[in-house]
């Protein structure tokens, strides 16, 4: 629902892999910087993964080299590529288009639950 359309939670034993995805309609996609977010048991929401326009991607310390961001132009989609998931990825994930202190959109988040 909304202009932000998440999907690909679900979920999966510890070490397999997710792939999330975002789409955006053209005026949030076109935003200086997309991301996603997650909300985990017993943590404020905190930032998982930033891509801006540049190219430029900045991670979560405890998902470098398990995760990577990633969009494709064409199909104004940003995605999650999630592998060697661990229990303590279980959360809700939400997407993020922002620029400035004027812009700020939230998809509606995807449950990921990793069991042991």
């Amino acid at each position: 629902q909304g202009p932000l359309v998440e999907s690909g939670g679900g979920l999966v034993q510890t070490g397999g892999s997710l792939r999330l995805s975002c789409a955006a309609s053209e005026n949030i996609f076109r935003l200086n910087l997309a991301g996603w977010y997650r909300r985990v048991p017993g943590k404020q929401r905190e930032m998982v993964a930033t891509l801006n326009r540049g190219g430029t991607t900045n991670y979560l310390a405890s998902v470098k080299g398990r995760f990577t961001i990633s969009k494709d132009n064409a199909k104004r989609t940003i995605y999650l590529q999630m592998s060697s998931l661990e229990p303590e990825d279980t959360g809700v994930y939400y997407c993020r288009f922002q620029e400035g202190l004027s812009y700020d959109w939230w998809g509606q988040g995807t449950q990921v639950t990793v069991i042991s």
